[in-house]
């Protein structure tokens, strides 16, 4: 999954593509493979709830107003709390799982 997400990402104008493997806005618990060509940033969203970013390919970098961290292959970086970005340095494919702490939302906020 993460193969076919880079390439539609590398052929999409907007650098990205994802795909929803577990869960849905409906759930509680989410894991979508994302994959985003190198240079692309994931604009800042809020931190839903508890999340993680386990990186499959590629080199990502998780950015928070205080703080970045970069992930490899096999990194699991943990989303902070509040607001966080996420920037390909490579063409790069993660697998992003989020706990939501409010179930009932069902959106992620963006800035």
């Amino acid at each position: 999954m993460a193969r076919q997400q880079l390439e539609a990402a590398v052929a999409s104008p907007n650098g990205r593509a994802a795909d929803t493997v577990f869960g849905g806005h409906e759930k509680v618990l989410r894991q979508t493979v994302i994959a985003m060509k190198a240079g692309v940033q994931h604009s800042e969203h809020l931190n839903p709830g508890e999340a993680t970013l386990f990186v499959l390919h590629g080199c990502i970098r998780l950015l928070s107003d205080e703080a970045s961290w970069q992930g490899k292959p096999g990194d699991l970086l943990i989303v902070p709390d509040g607001l966080y970005s996420v920037e390909a340095e490579e063409d790069s494919a993660f697998l992003f799982t989020v706990g939501k702490t409010d179930a009932g939302t069902g959106a992620y906020e963006s800035r």
